[in-house]
């Protein structure tokens, strides 16, 4: 995992940085403010387990389905610190993707018969939420990125480095898979001798 994360750093291609250039083909994914992801992040599992469940689909349903799971993959599954808080975060924008991206599987399930009523409350209990929490009203500079599944937002690998948080969670992650390799790989070599 640490030799992927080191060749992505290296390697990956800055994330796709801003709204000037036209949205690739595929399913359009409307934009999704800051406030919105703490919320839609809150409400993320239950929106996959809806979908989870639903037993006719279409291509539409599916490929934001995939899609939005193919971000999450790509933002470390959300565990990264500061990924949905942190403006800065090199995963703050891939983050705003996969979330952006739930919420419009939800909106989609809500016009599907057999999930239309499970997710027009879900809906419900999320927009008590967002007016609650002021959620529309907190903007960064993603607010108004729209997305699309034809498209894969990737962190900002090469920021990880300015980003502390970040690296600090990469440093140790490293550093536990050296040890972990040295106590498996290791042992069996100053056991063979």
């Amino acid at each position: 995992m640490a030799t992927a994360l080191l060749v992505m750093l290296v390697t990956s291609a800055q994330a796709h940085g801003g709204s000037s250039a036209p949205l690739p083909p595929g399913v359009q994914i409307p934009s999704l403010t800051h406030g919105q992801m703490a919320v839609i992040a809150r409400y993320r599992g239950d929106i996959v387990d809806l979908a989870q469940r639903q037993t006719v689909t279409d291509p539409t349903f599916r490929r934001l389905y995939n899609h939005g799971n193919l971000q999450f993959t790509y933002c470390l599954w959300g565990l990264m610190p500061g990924s949905l808080g942190d403006e800065e975060s090199p995963f703050n924008e891939c983050s705003h993707a996969y979330l952006a991206t739930a919420k419009a599987l939800l909106a989609y399930m809500a016009t599907m018969p057999a999930a239309s009523r499970e997710a027009k409350a879900l809906i419900s209990d999320i927009d008590a939420d967002m007016v609650r929490s002021g959620a529309s009203w907190i903007l960064c500079q993603f607010s108004g990125e729209a997305f699309s599944t034809g498209a894969v937002i990737e962190p900002r690998w090469r920021d990880m480095v300015f980003h502390l948080p970040s690296l600090a969670v990469l440093l140790v992650t490293m550093a536990t898979l050296a040890a972990a390799s040295w106590a498996i790989f290791g042992a069996k070599q100053a056991g063979a001798v």
